[in-house]
Order: C-alpha cells, then structure tokens, then sequence
C-alpha cells in the first residue's frame, strides 16, 4: 500500500513537471506570436495549463522577480518538485512501506 501511495505521488509530481514545461513552451509560443489565444483549442489549452500550474508557480513568483523580462520560477518551481521526487518522498514513505508494504 506504501509503495502504491508513493508511486500515485511521484507520478502526479511527474505530470506536474510536464505540466509546468508545457506551459513555459507555450507561453513563449504566443510571446513570438506562433500561436495565436483568439484560436478556441489554443486558448482552452493555455487556460488548463495555467489552472494546473499557477497555483505552483504563483507563490515563487511573489519572491522572486522576472529576471531582464524572464521568469525563472519555472525552473525553480522544476527544481523544487525534481527535490521533493528523489529526496523528500522517499524519505517519507520509507517507513510506511517499512510497516504496511
């Protein structure tokens, strides 16, 4: 049950990351103009990706500023989540599977 927990986790954290760099290529698909929000499916997609990802992105960005015009929070918010895969989760979950599997 523990390693089944920590795998549906780490798979959302996963398709989190997707997420967040799907929506970064996007935006800066509309930023040079190749896609346009006034096509419907565009702007149904970019508004699922900003519902998925700015209440992640939305408290990095309140500490840290645009650097010259470019937000980092992406990278950071990928750093974060990457972070809390490999070392916060497993250590967490480790005596969970320990006790119940």
């Amino acid at each position: 049950m523990g390693r089944f927990l920590l795998f549906i986790i780490s798979t959302l954290l996963q398709l989190l990351t997707w997420a967040i760099i799907a929506n970064a290529i996007l935006s800066w698909l509309i930023a040079f103009d190749v896609i346009n929000l006034r096509h419907p499916i565009a702007r149904q997609v970019a508004r699922f990706l900003d519902a998925v990802t700015a209440p992640i992105l939305r408290p990095f960005q309140r500490f840290i500023p645009p650097i010259g015009g470019i937000d980092i929070t992406p990278i950071i918010a990928l750093l974060v989540i990457q972070g809390v895969q490999v070392y916060l989760l497993p250590w967490i979950f480790a005596p969970i599977i320990d006790r119940i599997g």
